[in-house]
C-alpha cells in the first residue's frame, strides 16, 4: 500500500520549500490577513480575515454571531494559506514566467479564547498589527464590544513555507535571443493617511507621522 504524502510537502517544487520557523514568521508577521478554508455540509468555504502571530498561535475576530466564526470555534479541521507577492518574474518564454513569492500553509484546529484579558489582548495584537501603536491613542475598548467578539487561535505547529526568489531560469537555447527578461517589483504597502470629514482639523497622532512617506 502506497503511504499517503503528507498535505505540507510540496509535489513541485520541492525545493522552495521552508519549514524553519523564523522564516513562517517573518512571512506571517509582514502579511496583514490570511484566507481560512473549511468545508461546511460538504461544500468548500474559503474567508479572507486579518490575523497576528503571537507567539507559536495566529489570533483572528469576529462577531459572536457571524456564521464563519461559530462554525470554526467548534473544533473543525482547517487550512489557513498566507501569500506575500515581491515580483513578476519575466522570462524569454511564456513557459518560464513565473512570480516571485513567499506563501505560508497551516493545518489547524481554532481554540476560542475565553478568558476576558485574553480576548482584549488578542485585539491589542491585532489592533497594532494593522495600525501599529494606535491600540493606546483609540478610545478604550468597552465591556459589551468584547463580549460581542469572539477571538479564535490556531496553533502554527503543523506549517510549512514555499518561496521563490531570484531571475527567470530560461531554456540554454533561448538565453541568445533579442527578448527582454528580468523582474518587475510589485509593492504593497501603507501609504500617507487622507482625514476623514470629523478629523481634519486634528492633528496627525505620533504613531500616524511619517506613515507612507
Amino acid at each position: 500500500m502506497a503511504t499517503q504524502k503528507s498535505p505540507l510537502i510540496p509535489s513541485r517544487s520541492a525545493k522552495r520549500a521552508n519549514y524553519e520557523p523564523e522564516t513562517i514568521h517573518s512571512i506571517l508577521d509582514e502579511a496583514l490577513y490570511c484566507t481560512i478554508s473549511y468545508s461546511f455540509e460538504n461544500k468548500p468555504f474559503s474567508i479572507p480575515t486579518a490575523f497576528v502571530r503571537y507567539g507559536d498561535k495566529i489570533y483572528i475576530h469576529g462577531s459572536v454571531g457571524s456564521h464563519f466564526i461559530r462554525e470554526l470555534e467548534k473544533g473543525i479541521p482547517v487550512c489557513i494559506t498566507v501569500t506575500l507577492m515581491d515580483a513578476l518574474v519575466v522570462a524569454k518564454s511564456a513557459f518560464h514566467h513565473s512570480v516571485n513569492y513567499r506563501s505560508v500553509v497551516i493545518f489547524a484546529q481554532a481554540e476560542k479564547v475565553e478568558r476576558v484579558q485574553d480576548k482584549i489582548e488578542a485585539f491589542k495584537w491585532l489592533t497594532d498589527k494593522i495600525v501599529p501603536g494606535s491600540w493606546d491613542y483609540l478610545r478604550p475598548i468597552k465591556e459589551n464590544e468584547v463580549r460581542k467578539t469572539t477571538a479564535l487561535a490556531f496553533s502554527i505547529n503543523e506549517a510549512s513555507a514555499k518561496l521563490r526568489t531570484g531571475m527567470p531560469v530560461d531554456d540554454e537555447e533561448d538565453q541568445s535571443l533579442p527578448i527582454w527578461s528580468g523582474l518587475i517589483p510589485l509593492q504593497n504597502g501603507r501609504m500617507a493617511p487622507i482625514a476623514d470629514e470629523l478629523s481634519r482639523d486634528i492633528a496627525l497622532p505620533e504613531h500616524l507621522v511619517g506613515v507612507g512617506i
